[in-house]
């Protein structure tokens, strides 16, 4: 039987599938469908390659017999290596008539939704075009369906553990050698545990995280083995990214307390594990840190956070969810954390993590995530929200990124019941919005774009990524990849070292490095060459760009 997974990129509170990454669920289905049946032929497809030349792009797909479409955006962003699959092309896969189709991923368990301060399209919408909507486990919907008949697949049905997933995701490593970034700068994003601990409190308002019910951990011996298998396909770059905290792998009260204390001995296990299988790695990150287990826990954390120094690499970043620095709305909302204790947070992380690696950067860093649109929210919220900032900047901490977004609301969410209302709201404070994305933007994050990488600091390893009106941008590998605007054209996937000449309000104007000249000597090169055509570089100017 023929298959074609169909990525059409993810991007949830816990897991992220937009290039260079690759999430879980097409490597999974890959892995089902080989376990259905070896003989099984299995062909990965990017939306953004498909699109290339869409409507013979469609007529590929019907033939095959099966078509996996994966897709979701819960946690909308500014992508620079793809675009997501939109609502129309959807729909026309979904009209193609012969092979079964199959929708899966967070699109068909919450819905389609593209931009903050929306409502979603709900999933049923999608259930006149596609044959099987996966509203549990599309993994397991598709071993289901290919092994006892579409008929008998159930949509909903989900793993009770891990023992499907661990060997669905070893056979289907092999996948990942059909992604267009493979052998550049492909990073596999892998999975430590399913849910958030928060769960037994219902979680954050907006969240689909806590959907999935109680956490289940994925073993270290499981994660370790499909970490073997990726870097037997060629895999060097991964993020343990796909879970609510990091820092809550393995933690002994998950279940009993909503921030279990954090469990180093575990994750030293898994990390050295990692290693261990993965010889040959250039990059191991991580994803999302609760900043109320940090303030919490400051010895564990401190000491989790240290081995992940010793174990990853640097340009690591440990985001948290902030969400907000108004008590009240986190109060009204059951959030993470208050103000005080997100500072405490980002102290710790910043002061142990601050120091230079060898690529350049720092070796791991805190990141925050605002949602603005939130219920309780008043025009003293956005100010709030500044002066939170504005302590970290005067308490000379390192902060990675700010990621702001608008709350984007999903049926399943407590948020659902209110989401005309929260989406009226939104657009009535788009110029409070506006503002406090500007503050940030050239007050906060140039400077911190400063201390991270100041000028003449070497970055080793950068990728070019995508063309840029007289340059290109290139990004190292990892999680929240510093973005480089070079003065010069360089061809894709290319790998570089750059001397860091200046700085945007997220981004650095970097130099090629070149052996036999000094930072300054190159420094001094490229600011002369931009003095002559200023007017036309895209760096000079306010044009906007990725982050």
């Amino acid at each position: 039987m023929r298959i074609a997974i169909v990525d059409g990129y993810t991007d949830e509170p816990a897991g992220l599938g937009v290039p260079p990454y690759i999430d879980v669920y097409p490597r999974y289905v890959a892995g089902a469908a080989k376990a259905a049946d070896p003989s099984n032929e299995v062909r990965y497809f990017t939306i953004d390659g498909l699109r290339r030349s869409w409507a013979s792009s469609l007529s590929a797909l019907r033939q095959f017999d099966v078509v996996v479409v994966i897709a979701g955006i819960t946690t909308p962003g500014k992508y620079l290596g793809g675009t997501p699959i939109s609502y129309e092309e959807l729909l026309d896969i979904g009209r193609l008539e012969g092979p079964l189709k199959i929708l899966g991923g967070p699109v068909a368990r919450y819905g389609y939704g593209i931009e903050g301060g929306t409502v979603a399209a709900p999933p049923a919408r999608f259930r006149r075009y596609y044959d099987i909507v996966a509203t549990g486990d599309v993994d397991l919907a598709v071993y289901e369906a290919l092994r006892e008949g579409p008929e008998r697949a159930q949509p909903s049905a989900l793993h009770r553990g891990y023992e499907l997933v661990d060997e669905f995701a070893v056979r289907g490593a092999f996948i990942v050698q059909q992604h267009p970034n493979f052998g550049v700068n492909l990073i596999a994003e892998i999975e430590t545990y399913k849910s958030c601990p928060r769960y037994i409190s219902g979680g954050c308002s907006f969240c689909t995280t806590v959907g999935y019910g109680a956490v289940v951990f994925r073993s270290p011996e499981g994660v370790v083995k499909e970490v073997e298998a990726l870097a037997s396909a060629g895999v060097v770059h991964f993020r343990l990214g796909r879970q609510a905290d990091f820092y809550t792998y393995m933690a002994a009260d998950t279940g009993r307390e909503e921030f279990p204390r954090p469990n180093p001995a575990a994750i030293e296990r898994l990390l050295r594990g990692v290693r261990a299988a993965a010889p040959g790695l250039e990059t191991l990150h991580i994803d999302n840190v609760n900043p109320g287990t940090v303030a919490r826990w400051p010895k564990e954390s401190a000491e989790i956070t240290k081995l992940l120094m010793e174990y990853g690499t640097p340009g690591n970043v440990a985001a948290m969810g902030v969400e907000t620095a108004d008590p009240r709305v986190v109060k009204l909302n059951n959030l993470k954390t208050g103000p005080e204790e997100a500072l405490e947070a980002v102290k710790l992380i910043s002061s142990i993590g601050s120091v230079r690696g060898p690529n350049g950067m720092p070796w791991i860093l805190p990141g925050i995530n605002f949602v603005l649109g939130l219920p309780g929210e008043t025009k003293e919220t956005y100010e709030l929200n500044r002066q939170f900032l504005q302590r970290i900047l005067e308490m000379g901490l390192m902060v990675r990124r700010v990621n702001i977004r608008q709350v984007l609301v999903f049926p399943g969410t407590r948020l659902w019941p209110l989401a005309r209302k929260i989406e009226a709201r939104v657009k009535e404070r788009k110029r409070l919005i506006w503002a406090l994305k500007r503050w940030i933007r050239e007050e906060f994050d140039r400077e911190m774009v400063r201390r991270i990488a100041p000028a003449g600091t070497v970055l080793r390893g950068l990728y070019a990524e995508a063309p840029a009106p007289g340059g290109t941008y290139a990004r190292q590998a990892g999680s929240y990849p510093l973005l480089v605007y070079v003065p010069e054209e360089i061809p894709w996937g290319r790998r570089i070292d750059v001397v860091v000449a200046a700085h945007g309000y997220r981004s650095v104007l970097g130099v090629v490095y070149r052996p036999g000249k000094s930072a300054e000597e190159l420094v001094a090169e490229v600011r002369k060459r931009l003095a002559k055509r200023r007017s036309t570089s895209p760096y000079a100017s306010s044009r906007r760009r990725p982050s």
